[in-house]
């Protein structure tokens, strides 16, 4: 593990991942198949890596802490390809920031990785990922050397130092080479190391649904970033499960972000996966969000389908899945995001951070006693 002085750089190995218990293993019943890994990295390249910045404590002093922030890299094929994929995006509620997204829109194209770091470290992870692929793969055939990368952010402030610009080209560098494939580090890791979601602790989630064979059997992975969402209004498989756990309640509305990434193997072009993407607000909603209007909920899918597509020496062969078939690939969508969100919280812990604000996490009990009690426990 290489460290980052001054910070603590927490990594978590795949052992230690699987003794970790998520949603299913505390018996939350979900709809849908999942993956080997129930995480976005079930869609066949794609990885995922973190850097996560924990220091200090007590009252905050801008530029020295407490630091509860990092940096989350998604890479549709991995370190080791940058052929583009198509993609599309969605702003359910636009009080958030995701560069990149106006030639994506125009172009169909996801030229890079995406990033999703705290509100007032984008900038720094922007040009960061830029010097990266200068790094690794410099100009291209013709000399040209340029990139609009995708970073996304969701507000820390609550428990880090937000505006001592802690994030730094080197921690974005680290999220980028430490991606990999396989079980995915959830909960306060990554970008996601001091958000908050539904009043409990929150950060990074992640969840897969495999279609059956007779549906082309593709693939659908979410990764989030949850740091939204009003605890009067948690349902989790159903059950009013914020009103049922009132306590250490710290709001009184629905107030922060959550950035959605969806990845397929299905052939799916750009404006199908801008439609996929709107299905990510039919899982939040799910959970009992309405999406405020301080929150930026900013969505992302992918398909790493279409090898080659963006190459420019002649017309491109395409496969396309037709619009009639993809009612599958929405249902999973929809899955997929409910369950992401659910192992977010259910992996993040209890964390002090600014002026010793301590946000709970989900106590996985009282989760089981109240499933229990609606009849909806998993036993």
């Amino acid at each position: 593990m290489r460290r980052l002085a001054p910070y603590v750089l927490v990594c978590v190995s795949a052992v230690a991942l699987s003794a970790e218990p998520r949603a299913r293993d505390l018996g939350v019943p979900f709809d849908g198949a999942p993956g080997r890994y129930n995480a976005i990295t079930d869609v066949a390249g794609v990885e995922v890596g973190h850097t996560t910045l924990i220091s200090g404590s007590g009252p905050l002093k801008v530029g020295a802490g407490p630091v509860r922030t990092g940096v989350t890299a998604v890479l549709p094929r991995g370190k080791a390809s940058f052929d583009p994929v198509f993609a599309g995006w969605f702003s359910l509620n636009g009080n958030g920031e995701m560069t990149g997204t106006a030639w994506l829109e125009d172009s169909g194209f996801l030229d890079g990785p995406v990033m999703i770091t705290n509100t007032h470290s984008v900038g720094v992870v922007r040009d960061a990922v830029i010097d990266w692929r200068l790094r690794r793969a410099g100009p291209d055939g013709d000399g040209y050397a340029w990139s609009l990368p995708v970073v996304a952010e969701t507000a820390d402030m609550s428990l880090n130092d937000m505006n001592g610009f802690h994030v730094k080209p080197e921690h974005a560098f680290h999220a980028l080479d430490s991606a990999h494939g396989g079980p995915v580090e959830e909960g306060s890791v990554g970008g996601g190391t001091g958000m908050i979601c539904n009043e409990f602790k929150g950060g990074i989630g992640t969840a897969s649904r495999v279609l059956p064979a007779k549906q082309g059997g593709y693939t659908v992975g979410v990764l989030v970033q949850c740091n939204y969402g009003w605890r009067s209004q948690l349902r989790i498989a159903g059950v009013p499960l914020g009103r049922e756990i009132p306590e250490h309640a710290i709001r009184d509305d629905d107030v922060g972000s959550i950035i959605v990434v969806v990845a397929t193997d299905a052939p799916l072009l750009p404006m199908q996966l801008k439609r996929v993407a709107r299905r990510v607000t039919l899982g939040l909603g799910r959970l009992g969000s309405f999406s405020g209007d301080g929150s930026g909920d900013l969505f992302i899918a992918f398909s790493t389908a279409n090898a080659g597509a963006a190459r420019s020496d002649g017309p491109r062969p395409l496969t396309m899945l037709p619009n009639d078939a993809i009612n599958p690939i929405f249902l999973a969508t929809v899955q997929a995001t409910e369950e992401a969100v659910v192992n977010a919280m259910v992996a993040a812990r209890t964390m002090k951070g600014v002026n010793d604000f301590e946000v709970i996490g989900l106590p996985h009990e009282r989760l089981r006693e109240v499933l229990r009690k609606y009849h909806r426990l998993v036993e």
